[in-house]
């Protein structure tokens, strides 16, 4: 066994290696050569002024960062990839397979990844089924009419959950259909967008926390917050800019719930940044908790941090050459 390949065995957890493109995962345990400490962090800043407590809101403002795309694990990839296209309308973009590493990855989306958010999907040999928890929320969709989208849905032998109608408190018609391992769509009657994978629902135990965590740590908006106590729950969107152009994070906080089975299904989000080492200095200051250091990633030199915000969701900062590069 190659020793990258070794170090790669170390660092997997037991059910999701992770995808070839961003070889990430939780480091906690782990000795690894590239999981530098903060000293040599701070010490690759290079020529940019460090990260401090007076500067570091000024930088994660300014830099440029955007919702790449989020990661999640199937059970069956071609059966799942049949249903995003033909059901969703997603196009396959990208996909790979490693049988040396024991799994296969596949982007699907709307658009090309050099510009829109998409999916990555995630298939471990011999695993067909995983746990999605009662943390992971649904994921969004735009569409221009949400009973001809559930009618194809039908036809196509897609499960449809929540048939159209007004959402609860709102005047937006939806409606909520599952993909074959479960995960929820939830489709949004509004129109021609630019980025129809619009949302990323997930449940925090504290919205105020996480607010105050993804403004300052991950430099978002708030662009939203609303609260139903008729329903006794209260959401915020979250996002880089307006949501009827950008992807956006929901958080969703119900009454008295403070904490949730995040499951082994759902597995993060990525965005794009200037600098990887300032961005996982700015959420240690922020109260997050980085997994992997920041740092190249073995083999494709991508640079790459991971953390956790406050609920334990992880997220997952990806250099923006580094990206652009991979796409080439």
């Amino acid at each position: 066994m190659s020793s990258l390949s070794a170090t790669l065995n170390l660092l997997r957890p037991s059910l999701a290696p992770p995808p070839p493109s961003l070889r990430f995962c939780d480091v906690r345990n782990s000795a690894s050569s590239y999981c530098t400490s903060r000293r040599l962090a701070l010490f690759h800043l290079g020529s940019g002024t460090a990260i401090t407590k007076e500067n570091a809101l000024e930088w994660v403002k300014n830099d440029k960062r955007r919702m790449l795309h989020v990661v999640y694990r199937v059970g069956d990839l071609d059966k799942t990839i049949k249903f995003y296209t033909e059901c969703l309308g997603m196009k396959l973009l990208r996909r790979r397979d490693i049988p040396e590493e024991q799994y296969s990855n596949a982007f699907l989306g709307y658009g090309p990844e050099e510009s829109n958010f998409v999916v990555e999907l995630t298939y471990n040999y011999g695993v067909d089924k995983y746990n999605i928890g009662t943390g992971f929320g649904h994921f969004g969709i735009d569409v221009e009419d949400v009973s001809k989208s559930v009618e194809l849905i039908k036809a196509k032998g897609g499960k449809v959950t929540r048939e159209p109608g007004p959402a609860k408190g709102g005047s937006t018609i939806i409606a909520s259909v599952e993909d074959p391992d479960g995960y929820t769509f939830e489709l949004l009657e509004r129109g021609p967008s630019p980025e129809p994978l619009c949302q990323v629902m997930l449940r925090v135990g504290d919205l105020d926390r996480a607010i105050n965590f993804y403004k300052k740590a991950f430099g978002m908006e708030l662009l939203r917050k609303r609260d139903y106590p008729e329903y006794k729950y209260t959401y915020a969107l979250m996002g880089y800019g307006p949501e009827d152009k950008n992807p956006v994070l929901e958080l969703t906080y119900n009454y008295g719930i403070t904490d949730y089975d995040k499951g082994n299904g759902y597995a993060q989000i990525a965005i794009g940044t200037d600098d990887v080492y300032k961005s996982a200095e700015a959420i240690k200051l922020y109260g997050g908790k980085i997994v992997l250091e920041p740092g190249p990633l073995p083999g494709i030199n991508t640079k790459i941090t991971a953390c956790l915000d406050p609920d334990g969701w992880k997220s997952v900062f990806v250099d923006n050459v580094d990206f652009m590069k991979e796409l080439e």
